[in-house]
């Protein structure tokens, strides 16, 4: 199986067009089997490595950081040809320590953000530093001040940002423009056929603006690999009961609505002839403004079906008929 590769939004750098998610990494996978998950998306070809510094994803403060920790001993094990080897993206803005600067887009927070992340991930420079959520309490020329900052010193080549509203990574990308500072390149936003919201205004702005597009959860937090039943209680050691991220996962997706939902869109992979896991990766690649889905895994078998997705060229028939099915899930999120 061979990865295709693709431009990230205008910019000159190429990147996989697929690429791995590490949120698992240091709380719901041990560190020996996160490594593993790194070589076999790498072996395959993804070479495009997302994390945060908040990462793993149901944490508290005392694990902040312990997935970058991991990539960075995975790099420096590999040495520097690894590390040549990847593009690799993280995030800052999430609540980092205790005082009341530990988190936000201020100027004070993203200045050491930065050189904290560098320094778990053994390494001087990421590739793509993005804002991991909007901070309303800073003034966007305050964050593009300190974005600038942090990629003319050397420590980041691009910026984006993650989970924005259309009309802020407008403001956000006019300000730049406006003040001749960096302009972000990428958007990474919640995208499955179970949330496609973002169809109405943040994709129509990423294709105007030439942004790539880097969409998480692709199975919905698991709930598109079929292997969950509507009445059962989420089980446990999944994203559904994780730490403190397990409510959120259950209120996006553990509902009736999104159970029938995926009944449905099983009926049609078993049609297609493809995992459900597959076809559902597939039609986010399918989609012109995506550049690039994010793969999760808690062990390294679970790539083989999402990794597969590369190989998939859904038909325009198919594409309409899953679009139709979900074309709820374009109005707004499943009920809470």
């Amino acid at each position: 199986m061979s990865i295709p590769r693709i431009r990230l939004g205008s910019t000159g750098l190429v990147v996989s067009r697929l690429a791995l998610g590490t949120m698992t990494f240091g709380l719901q996978t041990d560190e020996q089997t996160s490594r593993r998950i790194l070589d076999k998306a790498l072996d395959a070809g993804v070479d495009f490595i997302d994390t945060a510094d908040v990462y793993p994803l149901g944490g508290t403060l005392d694990t902040v950081g312990n997935t970058e920790a991991i990539i960075g001993r995975w790099l420096q094990a590999g040495g520097p040809q690894r590390r040549r080897s990847i593009v690799l993206a993280t995030k800052a803005v999430g609540r980092m320590g205790p005082h009341p600067w530990d988190q936000g887009a201020s100027r004070k927070h993203l200045l050491a953000a930065i050189d904290a992340s560098l320094a778990r991930l053994r390494t001087d420079h990421v590739d793509l530093y993005q804002l991991h959520h909007d901070d309303r309490s800073t003034p966007l020329d305050e964050m593009l001040e300190a974005l600038d900052a942090i990629v003319k010193s050397g420590r980041a080549r691009y910026v984006g940002a993650s989970n924005f509203l259309a009309w802020r990574l407008a403001r956000l990308i006019g300000r730049a423009e406006l003040l001749r500072l960096v302009r972000p390149v990428a958007v990474q936003p919640r995208y499955s056929l179970l949330f496609r919201e973002i169809e109405r205004e943040l994709l129509p702005l990423a294709e105007s603006e030439g942004l790539g597009v880097i969409p998480y959860n692709p199975l919905a937090g698991g709930l598109l690999t079929a292997k969950y039943r509507v009445g059962d209680a989420p089980p446990d050691g999944t994203r559904f009961t994780l730490g403190t991220a397990g409510g959120m996962y259950q209120d996006r997706y553990w509902n009736e609505r999104c159970f029938a939902a995926v009944g449905q869109l099983q009926a049609l992979a078993d049609e297609a002839g493809l995992p459900l896991a597959t076809l559902a990766v597939a039609w986010v690649m399918a989609q012109p403004a995506v550049t690039a889905p994010i793969l999760g895994a808690s062990r390294p078998e679970q790539l083989d079906a999402t990794l597969a997705a590369a190989g998939v060229t859904l038909d325009a028939a198919l594409l309409a008929r899953l679009g139709e099915l979900t074309a709820e899930f374009r109005k707004g999120d499943a009920p809470r």
